[in-house]
């Protein structure tokens, strides 16, 4: 059994670990600051008069990086956040008050893989590839699913197994595969509450493009108040066919942050 597969045996379930471990160095957004972890007291540095020792430990971290959500609050188009809420007002003692990361309720929700590769018959897609309208709901009917109002939409394009890779899963000169403008306005019609993908940045990056634009983040956050998922774990879902789930996530409540470190779960009958 895979160590991604987690058995509850008294409840007839089964967890799959969707989240990435945070490790110093991993691959992430040149545009976040990086995540730290130091151990400032080590066993044996201090000993008590009856020989114990204890150890502590220190992390920095941008909420961007590793496994995460977006609050609405990360992206603004023309100074407005969703539902049209002033950006710059919304910001108040370095606090975003409005749609901040301590907005966003923890979610159990109905969860729906959405495996591209597996459609296209391809172990992986190719950085840069644009996951078109037509991709994913030829993905959803191989499947057999649908989504309906209130899902966790969850697209794997393979790229995901270049995350141990480091530089090469950023992708900055191949590019990376995701939806466009036209996939993430589709997927918004469907009414979703979330979408998450196995990427950096969620939707395609152009190769030598970097960051330069997102639309589908425009399009989700700012236009429709549906939250982003990224740096997901989607392999052992795929590689087990698991299509539909339950989703469980549970953001850190830090008041005024546009993110956070998440670590999702699929929850599946035993």
């Amino acid at each position: 059994m895979s160590d991604k597969l987690i058995d509850v045996v008294a409840g007839g379930l089964q967890l799959v670990d969707l989240g990435r471990q945070l490790r110093v160095g991993m691959p992430q957004s040149p545009n976040h600051p990086q995540f730290w972890h130091t151990l400032p007291r080590r066993h044996g540095d201090v000993i008590r008069a009856d020989g114990g020792s204890a150890a502590n430990d220190m992390i920095t971290t941008g909420t961007h990086v590793g496994t995460h959500i977006d609050a609405l609050a990360h992206v603004s188009q023309d100074g407005k956040l969703f539902g049209g809420a002033d950006a710059g007002a919304s910001c108040l003692g370095g606090k975003y008050v409005e749609h901040g990361v301590h907005t966003i309720a923890p979610m159990i929700r109905r969860g729906i893989l959405l495996d591209v590769p597996g459609y296209l018959g391809l172990p992986d897609l190719e950085g840069g590839y644009e996951i078109t309208v037509a991709d994913l709901q030829g993905t959803l009917q191989k499947q057999g699913t649908a989504l309906e109002s209130g899902d966790v939409a969850l697209i794997r394009s393979g790229w995901g197994k270049k995350f141990a890779e480091g530089t090469a899963y950023v992708g900055g000169a191949s590019g990376v595969p995701g939806i466009s403008e036209d996939g993430a306005t589709w997927l918004a019609s469907q009414g979703i509450h979330a979408a998450g993908a196995d990427t950096i940045a969620f939707e395609r990056l152009a190769p030598g493009g970097g960051h330069a634009q997102l639309p589908a983040h425009r399009v989700f956050l700012v236009e429709n108040g549906i939250y982003i998922v990224e740096a997901l774990d989607l392999e052992e879902l795929a590689a087990k066919a698991i299509h539909e789930f339950t989703f469980v996530l549970v953001p850190l409540n830090i008041f005024g942050a546009t993110g956070s470190p998440v670590r999702p779960l699929a929850v599946v009958p035993a």
